[in-house]
């Protein structure tokens, strides 16, 4: 993966999620393809029972990594964050139960499907400690007019 040269954003700006529910920590790269991010697990942190997150929430890390991606990219065009929807995920496999409290994840998104209708599909791992503890490929939508998909309308 090739880094940008400009400092990244924060986070919580390239995302449509908010408060608590932005998990991750920041970006550390990107670029049209790829991009990775920190998480690092907290007592407070969202899903946290004061020891360990479940592995279970990798999912989300990396639906996230992939939404700050779709944000990532649309800052540099000039656009606006837009919601996208975590269609589902395959063969989600973790060598660990949980991820414990101080803990310092890299979530890593690569892109390897991207249709013009808005789906795409992202290899995806966490790794920690220099090994990787989590992987899967999933499965995204980004329709261009969230509203008009919500209420029943067309995608496009």
């Amino acid at each position: 993966m090739t880094e940008t040269i400009a400092p990244m954003p924060p986070v919580a700006e390239l995302l449509p999620h908010a408060g608590r529910m932005v998990l991750l920590e920041r970006v550390l790269a990107a670029d049209e393809e790829n991009l990775c991010v920190e998480v690092v697990i907290r007592p407070d942190s969202a899903f946290c029972d004061g020891v360990a997150v479940g592995a279970w929430v990798g999912i989300e890390y990396m639906a996230q990594a992939i939404a700050a991606h779709a944000g990532w990219l649309g800052r540099r065009r000039g656009d606006a964050v837009r919601v996208g929807f975590l269609l589902g995920s395959r063969k989600y496999e973790s060598s660990v139960a949980d991820f414990p409290v101080g803990s310092v994840l890299h979530v890593r998104a690569h892109r390897v499907l991207q249709g013009e209708n808005g789906l795409g599909a992202f290899d995806c791992r966490i790794e920690h400690a220099n090994a990787v503890v989590a992987t899967a490929t999933v499965t995204v939508f980004q329709p261009d007019n969230v509203n008009q998909f919500l209420k029943g309308g067309t995608a496009g």
